[in-house]
Formats: C-alpha cells, structure tokens, sequence
C-alpha cells in the first residue's frame, strides 16, 4: 500500500508541472533531415562449435568460397560448426559523409547457438533503393552467454545470438537529404498539436522581427504538424540561420487530458486535466478457496463392508471490506489520486476503475492502454 502512495505522488509530482518555455529544437525536426535504415546478409565466422548447418548457411559458404577462387565439389557437404549466416543492419544518420563509420548490429538468422567469439566478413550494407551505402566487417561483441549438457539441459543469459561492431561499418557514400534545395524548410512537430504550430510560427515571426498582419511573414504554419519558414538559399547562410532558429524557446501547448496504462507492467500516468464527472465506485475483493481431500472410511471390525475412500470438499468464501467514494463534478487529479488512495486499490484495480469509469461516461479524458 505504501509503494502504490509513493507511485501515485511521484506521478502527481510530474505532471503537476506547468508546462514551461521549450527549444524548437526540442519539439520539431526539420523535414528531409533524417537517418536511414541499412541492412545485408553475410556471415559469421570463427565461431567455437556454435554455427549451424543449414542449406542457406552452407549455399553461402559455397558462394563465398567461389568468390575466392576454390571450387568445392558439389557431392562434398563441408561441416562449418563454426559459419553461421546473419542479418546485418544498421542506422545511417544524416549528413554522414563517406569515408565516415557506423555501429552495426548482428542477428542470427539460422540455428546457430552463439555468436560469442565470432568475426562478420564483409557485408554490404544496402537502404530500400538497393544501393549500398556502407561495408560492414570486423569481430562482435556479444554481451550473451549460453551453456548445454550433454543430458539437454541449458542455461541462456541475455541473447547470445546477437552481438554488435561499434563503428563496423564504413560508409561508402552518402545520402542525399534535399536540405539546400528551395526557399524554405519545414519544421515537423513530434507531437503535432494545433495551438504548439500557430505558437512557434508567432514565435519565428515575432524573434526575427516579421509582421504576418503587414504582409511580412518568415514562418507560416501549415497543419497542427508543420510550420514552414523561409530560410536563405547559401547553404552556409542556412546553417548559421537554423544555428539561432532552433534555440528560441516558446510556450507549447499543454497536453491533451489522457490517461496511460500499461497493462503489462501495471504502470498508470495520468495527466493533470483529466477530470470526472460524478460517479461512485465501490471497491471490494471476493475471494473464493476449494480445497479437496482424500478420506478413508473402513468398516468396523466385526461389521460388514468394504474400505472406501471418500472426498471430502471445503469451500471457504472470503469477503474483503468494501467500500465506496463519490466524485463530484470537475474532480482534479489530487482528489482522484487521494480517493484511489484511501479505497486502496492496486493498480491492476485502479485500471478496472478507469475502464468503467469511461464506460460509464464519467471520464473527462482518453484512455490510452499500451
């Protein structure tokens, strides 16, 4: 009960925070500028009996080898315990240049045990239009560990079939990011919200010394996602502007009202304008317990009869305190907090409530169960 009030003050605490001036930086991402998902396959190699001897993993030992000049005949199935195939992949951040390196990550994609010990020979690296930006290779690094008995029992720790290659990759050419092109640039919001949008163009315009109602106007919003500014054609020019553009702080907009619920680890965040309207909830507990036991009844000894055996059923009902809270209209989060407090739910109960309470209609605010 304690940990739940703890849980519940921390809660308050944070989002009883009024919402403070922020970074453009912070809150948008300007549009075209963005990384880029590589991935290859290639294989692992030098690994201690680990490997695997699937068809695909020997295909491209066989390939590999024949890329190399040695002819292997095709009757001969070589035993490579110690070759496993995996799928590399990796993030290419933008403005990366060639010549410039990249983490790469490493996942089995065959039977093989482990990766622990194991080298990746080069790989290419290609993005969704099938060019290759990258070349990976180097030894991995795996934080998993794995054992097996010879009876079949085994011991996993972490994923030892998942290693990575800090800067594995060496980036062959670069991506083009259209962040030069035209008179403008367009600002994208994280979380796109109407009133965020007009606030930041108002800021741009009011900073940099423009007047939308004279005509004048540098940043203009488009959508509750996106305020398109104009921005100096010199790409060094931009770079300085967008320097100053994104350190100018304003006041975003305040979140909608909205209840999270993670069911899976019973974690609950719940904003600060949700509100009920009035409602009463009783809370209580039934908790029902069959036992069965086994008797045995023998007959006495100068009597007729058979030994037997009998069940014998025990039920016990037991019921906890119930009790119930009224809301009245415009109940804040503190007095919600406080009533879910006192009642004593968990927060596996709480959720039930929120649930019926929105069922209900008495829930000023969404529900959000991830």
């Amino acid at each position: 009960m304690k940990a739940v009030n703890v849980f519940f003050a921390l809660v308050m605490l944070l989002v009883a925070t009024q919402a403070s001036a922020q970074r453009i930086k912070d809150v948008a991402s300007i549009q075209g500028v963005r990384s880029n998902q590589l991935i290859g396959y290639g294989l692992v190699v030098g690994l201690p009996g680990t490997g695997e001897q699937s068809p695909f993993t020997e295909q491209s030992f066989r390939t590999m080898l024949t890329n190399f000049g040695i002819s292997l005949d095709p009757n001969t199935k070589p035993k490579i315990k110690n070759v496993a195939a995996v799928a590399v992949h990796a993030e290419l951040p933008a403005f990366t240049k060639p010549g410039q390196t990249i983490d790469v990550t490493v996942s089995s994609v065959g039977e093989a045990s482990s990766l622990q010990g194991g080298t990746l020979l080069q790989t290419f690296l290609k993005g969704v239009d099938g060019k290759v930006y990258a070349v990976a290779q180097g030894s991995l690094v795996v934080s998993g560990f794995g054992a097996q008995g010879n009876d079949g029992s085994k011991i996993v720790i972490n994923t030892p079939t998942v290693g990575r290659i800090p800067n594995g990759a060496l980036v062959e050419q670069a991506v083009p990011s259209g962040f030069a092109a035209g008179d403008s640039l367009t600002l994208n919001l994280h979380y796109p919200d109407f009133t965020t949008a007009k606030r930041l163009a108002d800021t741009i315009n009011q900073r940099l010394g423009a007047d939308p109602e004279k005509g004048y106007s540098i940043a203009t919003p488009m959508d509750a996602a996106s305020v398109k500014v104009t921005a100096p054609r010199d790409a060094g020019q931009r770079v300085g502007f967008l320097a100053v553009l994104e350190n100018f702080e304003f006041e975003a907009a305040e979140a909608p009202a909205r209840v999270v619920i993670n069911s899976r680890t019973g974690t609950i965040v719940i904003g600060q304008d949700v509100r009920l309207l009035p409602a009463a909830i009783t809370h209580g507990g039934l908790t029902v317990t069959i036992s069965e036991n086994q008797q045995v009844s023998q007959p006495n000894a100068f009597a007729d009869g058979n030994t037997a055996v009998t069940a014998q059923s025990i039920v016990d009902v037991d019921l906890a305190d119930s009790r119930m809270f009224k809301f009245e209209p415009g109940v804040t989060l503190d007095q919600l907090v406080r009533a879910v407090n006192e009642v004593g739910a968990a927060p596996g109960d709480l959720m039930a409530i929120l649930e019926a309470l929105r069922q209900a209609g008495a829930l000023r605010g969404e529900l959000v169960v991830i």
